[in-house]
């Protein structure tokens, strides 16, 4: 199933254009599924049919769905109290009922994820349209199931499970039931869900669609977003410039505005698959306004994000990584090299990633930033590498 995400500039219309890119698409024939995590229905108000916890038919081939965090919250505090009964026991701690759980910060995008998972796994769709926070939340929310994975396996090693015969003796001899073997069950189901999370996420039939104001600070937004979803391999299959205004126009304040977004435009142009919604001078609402919006068609899947490994060994005794960050600055970045791993850092967004095999055996000789690719020059270490005779 293809994915579309969609985010981008924070207050541009990005819950619009993701229900004008489903609306789109069903009305096509292709079975369609929209997303949505706000916790207010500005999807619903969009299209014209209140969403809610369940999935709501929108239209002929579309369904729209607003997962209700409050209550996965709720079952989920729940579940964890009832299996971890004993250890609540002993710390004397006073149980929560599920009437009086209010969901905390993050509870909606967690939510989000879980469906995203959900709806990746039913055939009753052929396209899935998420309707994402602004670019820096939907960074985080992106990067959360391969970062929490990682985090399980350095705080609950699965081999360390291979000492679960241990846990009755040492039991006995404290008094009490050890919880480390729900905690193991736990980490593992965890490890699982995640894992079908990070699955959809890195799909190669999952792409991204920024939507931006054109402007400077529009612009700005979009360079960083663009980084960061590179430095996580998503690649953006199309820019949605919204809300552009007549370039014709009598009204000095206006005409100033138009010629500030059509030079943003100009830009934008020599560098993305751009598209430009008009300003169509009151908030849309409702089907007939959203198929007025020309936004981008669901085409085929763009190229993924490569990250190559090129061997000059020959000539320069060493092999190149190639890190694409389109629009990255020199100033900006920052590389570790951290055992079999390498953390990469562009301004405030970080990702950590393990080195390709052969990479392992060498040593960090040097990087460069040269037209928006990080080349990072690895050697052979000569006490791991193989020796040629």
């Amino acid at each position: 199933m293809r994915t579309i995400l969609i985010t981008g500039q924070g207050g541009t219309g990005r819950t619009t254009v993701a229900a004008a890119t489903a609306l789109n698409a069903a009305r096509q024939g292709t079975r369609t599924l929209v997303l949505s995590a706000d916790r207010t229905d500005t999807l619903g108000a969009a299209l014209g049919v209140p969403t809610g916890a369940d999935p709501e038919e929108a239209g002929q081939n579309l369904t729209a769905w607003r997962p209700d965090a409050a209550e996965r919250f709720r079952d989920d505090l729940t579940a964890f109290q009832s299996r971890a009964t004993t250890a609540l026991d002993l710390l004397g701690a006073a149980r929560l009922d599920a009437e009086e759980v209010t969901p905390l910060p993050g509870a909606e995008e967690l939510a989000l994820l879980r469906a995203l998972r959900d709806a990746a796994m039913s055939e009753s769709y052929d396209l899935l349209v998420v309707d994402l926070p602004p670019a820096p939340q939907t960074l985080a929310l992106l990067a959360l199931p391969e970062e929490l994975r990682r985090y399980l396996r350095r705080l609950l090693p699965p081999e360390r499970q291979a000492a679960r015969a241990l846990r009755p003796v040492l039991g006995r001899l404290a008094g009490v039931q050890m919880p480390a073997e729900w905690l193991y069950e736990t980490a593992a189901r965890w490890d699982i869900e995640l894992a079908a999370v990070q699955a959809v996420v890195e799909d190669r039939a999952t792409t991204v669609r920024l939507v931006a104001e054109p402007g400077p600070a529009g612009s700005d937004a979009v360079r960083a977003a663009t980084t960061a979803l590179a430095l996580r391999g998503l690649p953006v299959d199309s820019l949605v410039a919204s809300r552009v205004l007549p370039g014709a126009t009598n009204d000095t304040w206006l005409a100033a505005l138009a010629a500030q977004q059509r030079k943003a435009l100009e830009e934008w142009r020599e560098t993305y698959d751009l598209h430009e919604v008009p300003h169509l001078g009151h908030d849309p609402r409702g089907t007939d306004d959203l198929a007025a919006l020309p936004v981008p068609g669901v085409n085929e899947t763009p190229s993924p994000v490569e990250w190559p490994v090129t061997d000059h060994l020959a000539d320069d005794g060493v092999l190149v990584w190639h890190i694409s960050l389109p629009g990255a600055i020199r100033e900006e970045l920052d590389l570790i090299r951290r055992g079999d791993e390498l953390v990469v850092s562009v301004g405030q967004f970080r990702r950590i990633v393990p080195l390709p095999s052969a990479l392992r055996r060498c040593t960090v000789a040097g990087a460069a930033l040269r037209e928006g690719e990080l080349r990072i020059r690895f050697a052979p270490d000569p006490d791991l590498w193989p020796r040629t005779r």
